[in-house]
């Protein structure tokens, strides 16, 4: 599973940064989180197509969050995607989307499904969940977190062998979880020549947040926080009134919930040359404490 920040600012563009949104490529699908403007031609940079299979999920209805969606959607129809697209996000997204597809002069040839959704499962997949939380903005903000389900657990093809299953479709029906019958009439059970299950991967995105319990909660245990961190510390009354984090209330964040990883994004116009001093003052309360660049790609890797 790949992360890419496609945009990383906060507010308004920057010559370094785009306005926010974060692509998660998992298997063929994309999952997109808020879609700032020219999120489209970050998403050329950064070769992540807009044809495949798609969900975006938008935090809030800030303008630096969802003003990259009309330019999106026009530029997928002007590339004749086919496949229907699924947008997720709070209340006014439904009219949002409506407004694009109706006052903008171009030829949809997709399907839009806009679903409005809060707190709670708000989608459900084979091998994946989204739940959503609500966090501490000046609006209505969702917390998105991508919960994988469990796998199935590692083969042995020894202890296969020794039970006498012979190599081929009987191997491959037991290590996705199925039991199977031999021959000769006996049941050999998926549990005998597999471990068990192991863990999926867990990503959580904050949107716009003061530090939030909701969000503490939702990201228990996650391999990776992207979190905001709008201003260092030094501005803290600031933030608190503009509904942001500080980078030490992101990191405090990041603690409380156990994470493993936590990237700093929507990052003030204000640190346009240096965001050092954002990460000492993260670090000090949670050393796996990393800053997003636009085009930043990292990997999130299975669990053994």
């Amino acid at each position: 599973m790949r992360v890419t920040f496609l945009g990383t600012g906060g507010g308004v563009p920057t010559s370094k940064r785009n306005l926010l949104s974060i692509a998660v490529r998992r298997e063929n699908e994309l999952l997109l989180f808020d879609v700032g403007e020219g999120t489209q031609r970050q998403m050329i940079f950064a070769r992540v197509g807009c044809r495949r299979n798609m969900k975006v999920f938008i935090t809030h209805m800030h303008g630096d969050h969802i003003l990259g969606l009309p330019g999106l959607i026009q530029t997928m129809s002007m590339l004749d995607r086919g496949t229907s697209l699924d947008v997720y996000g709070p209340q006014g997204i439904v009219e949002f989307v409506d407004f694009i597809v109706n006052s903008f002069h171009f030829d949809l040839t997709f399907q839009i499904n806009t679903h409005e959704v809060g707190e709670g499962t708000i989608y459900e997949g084979k091998d994946y969940s989204i739940c959503a939380a609500w966090g501490d903005h000046v609006i209505p903000n969702l917390a998105y977190a991508l919960v994988e389900k469990k796998r199935m657990g590692r083969f042995y093809p020894e202890k296969a062998l020794k039970l006498g299953v012979p190599k081929g479709s009987l191997w491959f029906r037991l290590q996705h979880g199925e039991d199977v019958q031999l021959p000769d009439g006996r049941v050999i059970q998926s549990s005998e020549v597999t471990g068990p299950k192991r863990a999926g991967r867990k990503i959580v995105y904050s949107g716009d947040t003061k530090s939030s319990e909701d969000i503490i909660k939702l990201s228990q245990g996650a391999d990776l926080l992207i979190h905001e961190a709008t201003l260092d510390d030094d501005y803290a009354e600031r933030a608190s009134k503009e509904g942001h984090s500080t980078s030490s209330q992101a990191a405090m964040v990041a603690k409380k919930a156990g994470v493993k990883k936590l990237i700093l994004t929507h990052i003030s116009a204000r640190y346009i040359d240096d965001v050092s001093i954002m990460v000492e003052q993260a670090r000090k309360i949670f050393p796996e404490t990393y800053i997003a660049e636009d085009l930043m790609s990292i990997e999130v890797p299975l669990k053994d």
